[in-house]
């Protein structure tokens, strides 16, 4: 298929507009366990998505100001990390987005294979 700079472009940023709510959804999901950065990224990662540090720390700082994650720095390993988990709110959120996620999916999946099913009655 060719797509001119312009497709490219809009792809890009229709990518990046998904991707940004996916993520905050994966970070939110991975701290129902304390967590510090690093093992964010690699939990994320070995489950196939992988996120830029430029990408996660600013996320969690996003997170942690609207009252989602609560933070604190321990000494591990003997350096000092930043522990991040769920906060009470953060945990009802979490489980509203994920309800919600999974009505969008269903919906989303109903809407895709819909022009199969009307085919095949055909």
């Amino acid at each position: 298929m060719h797509t001119n700079g312009v497709n490219t472009e809009l792809f890009e940023n229709l990518r990046l507009e998904l991707r940004r709510g996916c993520l905050a959804v994966a970070v939110l999901v991975q701290l129902r366990t304390e967590l510090y950065g690093y093992a964010i990224r690699k939990a994320l990662t070995d489950r196939g998505l992988a996120i830029d540090e430029n990408t996660l720390y600013p996320l969690l700082r996003r997170l942690e100001s609207q009252g989602l994650l609560v933070s604190q720095w321990r000494e591990a390993d003997k350096r000092n990390k930043r522990f991040y988990r769920l906060s009470p709110v953060g945990e009802e959120v979490l489980a509203s987005l994920l309800t919600e996620w999974r009505q969008m999916n269903e919906a989303l999946e109903r809407i895709l294979t819909a022009p199969v099913e009307q085919n095949a009655k055909e």
